[in-house]
């Protein structure tokens, strides 16, 4: 079970801080350090390690500027080992120097540190690593893509859910030209604070971490109500496809892609509190 949590921990924190960190070598490092020092003080140095291997071949199979060079596989491969820890390898008695202070309890009892470590993966995996996933899935089915009605080329970036960045919008940032007495002055307008906003890679991780959440405490009639009021928000969108149906497509797929990850998620987690 440790090896699942590490491996999914390790894999969600390296797409995080490629994500967000401006120099991505600096996040890797520290990111690394941390998660070293928490395999030792639990008594878990080698899965970690081999979490950090896994999840640096992660990146190199899943990246994030370009289609995946392995397609969906890579995700694939990962659900198995995932779920392989979790069936031959359960929870721990000792949890070295940590496990002597842990204590976590919750409404459905206490929660031991395999276990916390284990749901605090999968939930770091469900932000931005799932969104590659589902968009590998959208790429190896060469599904539809919006388009740019700016530039007339795809988007730059797919959202978790089968959302579009919303990459349509002029650049407000763009100096504009100003003829002032016989002179031409640039004058910069102010930056739309919601320009570029890119929805799907924010929507698709809050529904999958939702659905793992509402999943877990058995909330099914929220669960089927928040997965029919999307469907329901994007009925518009999605009836105006015509006769090819590619915008349905897109977001089915994506949409279902998107809820399988945090289901499985919710399943994984079920499973190792129960083994």
């Amino acid at each position: 079970m440790i090896l699942a949590g590490f491996v999914l921990l390790a894999v969600g924190a390296a797409d995080l801080v490629r994500q967000f960190a401006p120099r991505r070598w600096i996040g890797y490092l520290a990111a690394g350090i941390i998660l070293l020092l928490l395999g030792s003080v639990s008594d878990a140095l080698l899965p970690m390690i081999a979490g950090l291997v896994i999840g640096a071949l992660w990146v190199w199979s899943m990246p994030s500027e370009r289609p995946a060079p392995l397609g969906f596989w890579p995700a694939v491969l990962l659900a198995l080992v995932a779920v392989g820890s979790v069936v031959w390898f359960p929870a721990r008695v000792d949890a070295g120097m940590i496990g002597a202070v842990w204590s976590l309890r919750s409404p459905f009892g206490d929660i031991p540190f395999d276990l916390a470590i284990l749901a605090l993966g999968a939930g770091v995996f469900l932000l931005e690593s799932s969104n590659l996933v589902v968009r590998a899935a959208l790429d190896g089915e060469h599904t539809w893509r919006p388009i740019d009605r700016g530039a007339g080329t795809e988007p730059t970036a797919a959202g978790g859910d089968g959302e579009a960045a919303d990459d349509a919008r002029p650049d407000t940032a763009t100096p504009l030209a100003v003829p002032v007495l016989g002179a031409v002055a640039e004058a910069t307008p102010t930056r739309d604070p919601r320009a570029g906003f890119q929805g799907g890679r924010l929507i698709g991780p809050l529904e999958r971490i939702l659905v793992m959440i509402l999943t877990l405490a058995a909330a099914y009639p929220i669960l089927a109500a928040m997965l029919a009021a999307k469907g329901i928000v994007r009925f518009p969108e999605i009836s105006r496809d015509g006769e090819t149906g590619a915008r349905a497509e897109y977001f089915l797929v994506g949409s279902l892609v998107s809820w399988v990850i945090g289901l499985s998620a919710a399943f994984l987690v079920w499973w190792a509190a129960h083994s």
